[in-house]
């Protein structure tokens, strides 16, 4: 077994971290690599709200209509389960 001099054990127990404390920050480097978040037509909508003017999204009004036609034909997304309860009781209807 190599043992490992006294000098590099004081250097291992001396690492407090200091060299990231003093490194530049990353943040602003990390947020501005993102392009800003655009407006949105929900954002134009709860706009429209305010002075008591309705307006549709066709993307999601169409998104909403296609998911029930599947749930329609038995296709749609299962239920999730809410506890381990009733997770047992449907195991033991199916049986």
């Amino acid at each position: 077994m190599a043992s490992v001099s006294r000098g590099r054990l004081l250097e291992l127990s001396k690492r407090l971290g200091n060299k990231i404390l003093r490194a530049r920050l990353r943040g602003p480097a990390l947020a501005s690599y993102y392009p800003r978040r655009s407006t949105t037509v929900e954002d134009m909508l709860n706009e429209f709200k305010r002075f008591d003017l309705e307006g549709s999204n066709e993307h999601e009004d169409a998104r909403l209509e296609s998911i029930q036609l599947a749930k329609l034909r038995g296709k749609g997304a299962p239920k999730k389960k809410r506890t381990a309860e009733e997770s047992r009781l449907k195991k033991g209807k199916k049986k």
